[in-house]
């Protein structure tokens, strides 16, 4: 049998989390019991809107792809953080920035989409170097924003191990106050103040048709590690998308009480 690995419970763990992003995404799971991302891949924000009214009560995050909606608006982005203090959840704009700092900081603050005025939460890869750590705090730190490194993914055949992952760790280390955690597929740190969330979680499959690894709620909490599941189209392409979503969060959120 597979040991569980124990942790400190959310509520306990905001008073180690040194981003501000952070330590509200810690209080807010602790007191509305989800530590269910739902990963929002549609591409119109009519549909998007439609689907974070439908599940925002059972979320902790709702992870968008701001440039692939057909039909963007900065309407949209006023009707969309409206529902997110309706229904208590933050946004996390998977944009994965990759690029040099003066790119970066560009990306973030300005273009159509202005991510650091209504994004939560953003991530990044680590290949460019420290660099792209700095470009972002330079915008997002004075907002508040939180980054996340992606040390590892889901996808079959990813780079991103073995001295990858173990260098992200180390860049996490040198910005405590802009790094909140990672996206990775187990626990990678036991700092109580970084965060793990994992994508590619799926009740029953193990794979897609492209090259979409799937593990399950119970398997990423308990025996990874991880602290929240992001889920898709597990959610979205259900025939009732609000009860699947309750499923998934009782599942993510009964394995985390068992851990604790």
């Amino acid at each position: 049998m597979t040991k569980k690995i124990r942790k400190l419970s959310f509520a306990k763990r905001v008073s180690f989390c040194l981003n501000k992003s952070a330590r509200r995404l810690c209080q807010l799971i602790a007191d509305k019991q989800t530590n269910l991302c739902l990963s929002a891949d549609v591409n119109r924000a009519s549909d998007l809107l439609s689907l974070a009214d439908t599940v925002g009560q059972e979320i902790c995050l709702l992870k968008t792809h701001i440039d692939i909606l057909t039909d963007f608006t900065t309407d949209f982005i006023q009707q969309l953080h409206s529902l997110a203090q309706q229904h208590h959840f933050l946004i996390f704009e998977d944009r994965k920035f990759a690029d040099i700092s003066h790119t970066v900081k560009q990306q973030y603050a300005g273009g159509i989409y202005r991510i650091a005025d209504w994004a939560d939460i953003i991530n990044a890869h680590t290949v460019p170097g420290p660099g792209v750590v700095r470009g972002l705090q330079e915008v997002g730190l004075a907002k508040d924003r939180g980054l996340l490194l992606l040390a590892e993914m889901s996808s079959t055949g990813s780079l991103a191990q073995g001295a990858y992952t173990e260098a992200s760790i180390a860049m996490a280390k040198q910005y405590p106050d802009f790094v909140m955690g990672f996206i990775a597929q187990h626990q990678l740190t036991e700092n109580p103040g970084l965060m793990h969330l994992t994508p590619g979680v799926q009740f029953y499959s193990e794979s897609d048709d492209r090259d979409q690894h799937y593990i399950s709620p119970e398997q990423v909490i308990t025996q990874k590690g991880t602290d929240i599941i992001i889920v898709g189209r597990g959610i979205y392409q259900a025939r009732h998308p609000a009860a699947r979503a309750q499923q998934y969060r009782k599942s993510a959120w009964e394995a985390y009480l068992s851990c604790c």
